[in-house]
């Protein structure tokens, strides 16, 4: 379950009343930073213009890819962990408007997170440190540390033990080829 907060509406649709909610010089100000970061190959220039325009926590070395697009009515509930990867086209969203209610939600992307290009991901989640995020994938729920996910909506397809073991395997498979080759070369010396 994603950890947001709810707000009902009466009447019209909560997006119709969007301007009850947010400023709309808030959202003016936030679109104009939001869509010059979206395109400016700069990295350092794009964290500064989130730290200090939008509010938004962004650790050191951390690289937003272009087109990325950042929460235009609430960017200062993101925050985003050191020497992460944002990818191409990502968005990722700290609100919802639904027909009845809208909802907030921080979201926390950890250190050394990897998220691939075009996804997507929705209010109210934590992405641990050293998780992966496969390129193109609804980010709904919380990804634990280490985790590599995917899909849409996402499912964990590896965690941290499984990637150790699997490398404890792919070096036990080249230590026996290793021995494998030794033992052909003595036979062919013989």
């Amino acid at each position: 379950m994603r950890n947001t907060v709810r707000y009902p509406v009466e009447g019209a649709n909560s997006l119709w009343q969007l301007y009850k909610t947010v400023s709309f010089w808030k959202v003016a100000k936030n679109f104009a930073v939001i869509q010059m970061a979206r395109y400016t190959p700069f990295l350092k220039m794009k964290n500064w213009l989130y730290r200090n325009l939008l509010g938004v926590e962004v650790g050191e070395e951390t690289a937003f890819a272009l087109m990325v697009m950042l929460d235009v009515m609430y960017p200062e509930l993101v925050s985003v962990g050191r020497n992460s990867i944002i990818g191409y086209n990502t968005t990722i969203l700290a609100h919802e408007y639904l027909t009845n209610e809208y909802r907030l939600g921080r979201v926390i992307i950890g250190d050394n997170v990897m998220i691939g290009a075009n996804s997507t991901l929705l209010p109210g989640i934590t992405i641990g440190d050293n998780a992966v995020v496969a390129a193109g994938s609804l980010v709904n729920r919380d990804v634990p540390p280490g985790a590599f996910v995917g899909g849409n909506p996402i499912r964990i397809i590896r965690m941290p033990q499984e990637q150790q073991q699997e490398a404890g395997k792919h070096d036990q498979n080249r230590e026996v080829d290793e021995l494998n080759e030794i033992d052909d070369l003595t036979t062919i010396l013989h």
